[in-house]
């Protein structure tokens, strides 16, 4: 292949090619990370819906199938408890689908299932040292955020303004993601909650090129090699892609998830929090219609899912996704089945011809 334009994340990373693989919690793990690696991209395994035990375990997995850097991505949220008013606000709201469902809400297991970057976490990393560690929802604090430095990782954070772009540079990552509105899953805001205000990512990326020193992963709705192309004219040194993969052989997207992006359009995705109690886009499904897409019911993040349990165990057996998320982008409609290997090897070649 002729050489790539910008060659900074390529040095940064020693990878191949400018593509990084989005960490996606639940549909993202070892098996999809060994096969973006293959293609010559960075790796990327989402830690924080996991265990420490289990993401050691992917990172092993890895390790032992290919001589590759990884990514180790992490969140920064900070983790809130509700007031009982904000309790009885949430299970009020949904009192009719536990009627509907027979569902009991006083026996509602503890929600949760995101943890945010901790000791353990930061012990882990400094054991495994991956070339990368990328932060969502802004940075842990400064002596977690050193720890990790020490180890010789690549430190990178997401933004969704230019605001939060250079709050990121300021405090010394390697590179900055900017993540457009057009993105599937959670948001990375961490300095504003306004979602109106949500720059496009063709409108993000060149203000934040300009804005920092330090190179730009472009993020959002970049499911092809004409999207990458765009981003890489724009300025991004590299492009993250998430979405695309979700229909693959690698991906560990359930199955009403995979049915839900084979009829996923332009117009049919919607950013919410009743999900989870963060904004995040996804396919829009019967809870995001009844009750948000943007509400504020839900309980804090993570906790708004775990109320959603029963009724999504018995829709999702019945072949719906009507109480879950089922994250995608804006650009859902291009991903495709087959290997992500593949995958990313047809992106790259499409890429390559424009430029």
């Amino acid at each position: 292949m002729p050489a790539w334009p910008d060659r900074r994340l390529l040095d940064l990373f020693r990878i191949e090619h400018p593509l990084l693989l989005a960490p996606m919690a639940g549909s993202g793990g070892s098996a999809l990370a060994i096969a973006v690696a293959r293609a010559g991209g960075l790796a990327s395994i989402p830690c924080s819906s996991i265990t420490v035990e289990k993401a050691t375990a992917e990172v092993a997995v890895f390790r032992g199938t290919v001589a590759a850097p990884i990514n180790l991505n992490f969140f920064s949220h900070q983790p809130r408890t509700p007031t009982a008013d904000e309790n009885a606000r949430w299970l009020t709201r949904l009192a009719p689908y536990f009627t509907e469902f027979g569902a009991d809400p006083s026996s509602l297991a503890a929600a949760g299932g995101r943890a945010p970057f901790d000791d353990a976490m930061c012990r882990m990393v400094e054991s495994l040292k991956p070339e990368v560690v990328s932060f969502h929802f802004g940075l842990p604090s400064h002596a977690l955020l050193e720890r990790v430095r020490a180890t010789g990782s690549k430190i990178l954070g997401c933004a969704t303004t230019v605001a939060e772009g250079r709050w990121l540079a300021e405090r010394g990552v390697d590179a900055v993601i900017a993540q457009g509105y057009e993105a599937g899953g959670h948001r990375g805001n961490f300095l504003t909650d306004d979602m109106a205000t949500q720059p496009g990512l063709f409108a993000l990326l060149p203000q934040l090129v300009d804005a920092v020193d330090v190179p730009v992963i472009a993020a959002g709705a970049i499911a092809d090699g004409r999207g990458m192309a765009a981003a890489l004219v724009l300025g991004a040194a590299g492009v993250q892609v998430g979405t695309a993969y979700l229909r693959s052989d690698e991906s560990t997207s359930v199955p009403v998830h995979k049915a839900a992006l084979a009829q996923a359009r332009d117009d049919n995705t919607a950013i919410t929090n009743v999900l989870t109690g963060r904004p995040a886009r996804g396919v829009i499904n019967r809870i995001m219609r009844e009750v948000g897409p943007l509400s504020t019911d839900p309980l804090p993040f993570p906790l708004a899912g775990g109320p959603l349990a029963p009724m999504r165990a018995a829709t999702e057996k019945e072949g719906r996704g009507d109480f879950q998320p089922l994250w995608s982008g804006q650009a859902g409609h291009l991903a495709s089945e087959g290997s992500a290997e593949a995958i990313t090897r047809r992106i790259l070649s499409e890429a390559q011809a424009p430029l």
